[in-house]
């Protein structure tokens, strides 16, 4: 029969596992390092998984696919040391999961409650860390923790570098970080592009190196502030190997370098 069901874009798709740990009949698994669908009985065609994968490697098509067998996926989840019972969509679930669950930890997304981050022994300073992945190749434009965001785009390196990281940058933001040195400049554009016009962002703070190659952070932001069309509040701060900081203004327009691609 002729039916909506799973694709997976193997050339997009990193083998992180999100999206097997995403679907709840397990009609997915890791094979030779990508995502392929274990049989099609086992998909539903609803889609849950596709909110997982932090690459958009999975969409839904209509192709002769084996009917849906409910009763078999959950066995077959049963068998796999699954609940085999269904919970809800799982895509629904994506702001609280844990890590651990199969696949690559770093991509696992889940927002820390206030709970989480008020339990830590008198006298140690707790993390203000809100959320996780945290790489913005991670983190997908539709993690929920990115709206009504106040985020912080930082340099890999700044928080090794400045002692007060937590206290003064990401306590209350929510943090993207990247290497605008080693990483694709095009595909920080893009991501952020994404992120901004899909999301109520409410300001953004650029957390940059003083070295000459992590400046091209702020010219990608700028360069996603404009391709969005928003026009969100902007503070810039540069730390230095010293571990001093200093902010100074930060307009988009000016920022902005045509045909920005890789620095």
């Amino acid at each position: 029969m002729k039916r909506k069901i799973i694709e997976i874009d193997e050339e997009k798709c990193t083998g992180c596992g999100q999206c097997v740990t995403g679907c709840a009949e397990g009609a997915l698994a890791i094979i030779d390092g990508k995502a392929k669908i274990v049989r099609d009985m086992f998909c539903d065609g609803l889609g849950a998984c596709i909110g997982h994968c932090p690459e958009d490697a999975l969409h839904i098509i209509e192709r002769e696919a084996e009917e849906f067998d409910e009763d078999a996926a959950m066995e077959h989840v049963r068998k796999m040391g699954g609940s085999g019972h269904h919970s809800g969509c799982p895509s629904a679930q994506i702001s609280t999961r844990a890590p651990g669950h199969g696949g690559c930890p770093s991509a696992g997304m889940m927002q820390m409650s206030p709970c989480e981050q008020a339990n830590v022994p008198a006298g140690q300073v707790g993390s203000a860390l809100t959320h996780w992945p945290v790489q913005i190749r991670l983190i997908p434009p539709h993690a929920p923790f990115l709206q009504d965001a106040d985020l912080l785009i930082a340099g890999d390196c700044c928080p090794v570098a400045a002692p007060d990281f937590h206290a003064r940058f990401l306590a209350g933001r929510t943090i993207m970080l990247g290497c605008p040195k080693f990483d694709n400049a095009g595909e920080y554009v893009e991501k952020l592009t994404q992120v901004f016009a899909q999301n109520r962002i409410k300001s953004v703070t650029i957390l940059e190196m003083e070295v000459p190659c992590c400046s091209g952070l702020s010219r990608i932001v700028a360069q996603a502030l404009t391709g969005s069309g928003k026009n969100i509040p902007c503070v810039r701060a540069i730390v230095g190997r010293d571990g001093k900081t200093t902010e100074e203004a930060f307009t988009p327009a000016v920022a902005a370098p045509a045909g920005l691609t890789r620095l």
